[in-house]
């Protein structure tokens, strides 16, 4: 493996490498030097100049020691080590030489070993092998330089030196094969925490936006992990540490069964649970189970086994399905009424045509049936096409603060002269509250509701009202109230549904676009059995109540309404 193609983390291992290599060259140095002023003491023949090559070492050492470097391996620039492996072996063989001339009976030849180990670690092949040829070379340089100074035989030193190369070489070949598998190990050890902690953002990333709600439990029954939306559906805060206990509340004590079986029969599970809370409607979850475990391949600790659990509401996915389905009905519906309206259009203008030749009491009855229920198919016709023509409107609608009760006063005003024969009853309450609604949108809604509780109201004087409140810190709200009698419960489940109405001649679009229009201004809509307290005595009614979102804007502001998908 060549040093200058490592990855930034085989690097930052050398540099580690290179690093600890300094230090244990300090550490010689020092042994050395140690070494000699012992023998010194002791009486030994240590020669000044010995001392000196041993200071002039050490000092080498320590200032290559604290050279300043960069923090990765310097690939570029291998001049330090490569000059560090040469300074020792020059060092060491200064020493043997010195030491021949002294006759001191010490050997620095094991030495050359150190820097043998440091070519073989920190370079590549081919300076591994020249690091060991350099020290072989100079080991029969002194046994050459041994035998002429002595005139001794040297065959002895000479197999002794290639025996010593011969080891040099193993080890240089040895040492440069385990750092490359070390570095090599580094940098897939790196490489897999890098995608681990990868893996674990994105798992992170999808748990915390993911539309369903999701558990991990382990099997004492305690939640290991849990996503914004399950805890939302446990009523739990965000904030709970993890893990905590599920079994002691006994409410979800079916998904605790659930979580046994799936690990008792080691495969996934499906269900339909019910989970009752106090004072408030079942929740019905679907959940599904799998079972995973973070042991060790191998291992037989069943502790580690999780059961992950995926929680879906199902009243939110028939409410999805529901949605879709309306939307995909309301297309096809806009697209047979605007087919219907020509023919439509043409069969109402014959009828008033041949009405004109007819004498006959009974023709003339059937012509007026004809125009009756062709009329009645114009309105229907003309109410679904409005959808798409209230969506466009929405779509392209703006909105400003309006001051609530002066904007419900003119709307009122406008509906009582276009029906002088009912009265509507104004309890105007909001103070100069502001409201952010655009005008037209809130005639449409204030009319449409005035119109429903008109034709369900009694003939008394004060049978319709319309009310208003407003205060500080609370939203605004409009109320269209009258004394008819209760909805059914059956009309209250499918009250704002489009084409549901409790009359034949109703297309049953009206409350629909209403509420559409609420939503698309950030309001709400409801209904609600509410009694008042009238002249005639406490009065029970329906009441439909319009919530507006809150506003700070002087009367006058004008701005582009917030996007909000309906």
């Amino acid at each position: 493996m060549k040093r200058g193609t490592l990855s930034p983390g085989s690097a930052q291992g050398s540099a580690r490498l290179w690093s600890g290599f300094l230090s244990a060259r300090v550490l010689v140095a020092l042994a050395l030097l140690g070494l000699h002023l012992a023998a010194l003491a002791l009486g030994q023949p240590v020669t000044a100049r010995l001392l000196l090559a041993s200071g002039a070492y050490l000092a080498a050492t320590l200032a290559l020691r604290s050279w300043p470097r960069s923090d990765n391996w310097p690939g570029t620039s291998a001049w330090p080590w490569l000059a560090s492996i040469g300074v020792d072996l020059l060092a060491y063989t200064g020493l043997q030489l010195l030491q021949m001339q002294t006759q001191e009976p010490m050997s620095y030849t094991p030495l050359f070993g150190f820097a043998v180990l440091m070519a073989g670690v920190l370079g590549n092949r081919s300076v591994a092998l020249g690091g060991a040829a350099a020290a072989t070379l100079l080991l029969l340089a002194l046994a050459w330089w041994t035998g002429w100074r002595g005139g001794t035989e040297t065959t002895g030193a000479y197999l002794g030196a290639a025996l010593t190369g011969t080891a040099y070489f193993i080890v240089a070949w040895l040492a440069h094969q385990l750092a490359t598998r070390l570095l090599h190990e580094q940098h897939h050890a790196r490489q897999s925490r890098i995608a681990a902690h990868t893996q674990a953002a994105i798992s992170h990333m999808v748990m915390q936006h993911v539309s369903d709600g999701v558990l991990v439990l382990d099997p004492h029954g305690r939640v290991r992990l849990a996503n914004p939306v399950a805890l939302v559906l446990m009523d739990r805060k965000g904030d709970e540490p993890l893990p905590f206990p599920l079994a002691p509340d006994l409410r979800w004590r079916p998904l605790l069964q659930l979580a046994h079986q799936t690990c008792c029969e080691l495969q996934s599970q499906a269900a339909d649970v019910t989970i009752t809370h106090e004072g408030q409607s079942p929740l019905v979850l679907r959940v599904r189970t799998w079972l995973t475990s973070t042991a060790q391949p191998g291992a037989r600790d069943e502790q580690e086994q999780l059961c992950v659990m995926f929680l879906q509401d199902l009243r939110e996915m028939e409410a999805r399905l529901r949605t879709e389905k309306m939307a995909a009905m309301g297309r096809m519906s806009a697209a047979v009424a605007h087919e219907i309206r020509n023919p439509l259009a043409a069969i109402i203008q014959a009828n008033e045509l041949l009405a004109e030749d007819l004498s006959d009491p009974a023709q003339q009855r059937l012509s007026a049936m004809v125009a009756q229920n062709a009329e009645r198919l114009a309105r229907i016709t003309e109410d679904v096409l409005d959808i798409a023509r209230v969506h466009h409107q929405m779509g392209n609608a703006s909105s400003r603060a309006l001051v609530l009760d002066e904007a419900v006063q003119r709307i009122a005003a406008d509906w009582q002269a276009a029906h002088p024969g009912t009265a509507v009853t104004l309890n105007l309450l909001a103070r100069q509250a502001q409201v952010v609604f655009d005008p037209e949108h809130l005639r449409r809604v204030l009319v449409n509701l005035l119109d429903n509780a008109a034709r369900y109201a009694s003939t008394e004087a004060d049978a319709l009202q319309l009310i208003t409140q407003g205060s500080v810190g609370r939203p605004a709200t409009v109320q269209v109230w009258s004394d008819g009698a209760p909805l059914d419960r059956s009309v209250q489940q499918h009250l704002f549904e489009p084409f549901f109405s409790s009359e034949s001649r109703s297309s049953g679009l009206g409350l629909y676009i209403c509420r559409e229009l609420c939503q698309r201004h950030g309001a709400t809509l409801h209904y609600a059995r509410r009694a008042l307290e009238l002249a005639r005595g406490t009065v029970q009614g329906n009441a439909f109540t319009l919530t507006f979102r809150a506003s700070s804007r002087p009367p006058d502001a004008s701005s582009t309404l917030d996007a909000i998908v309906v």
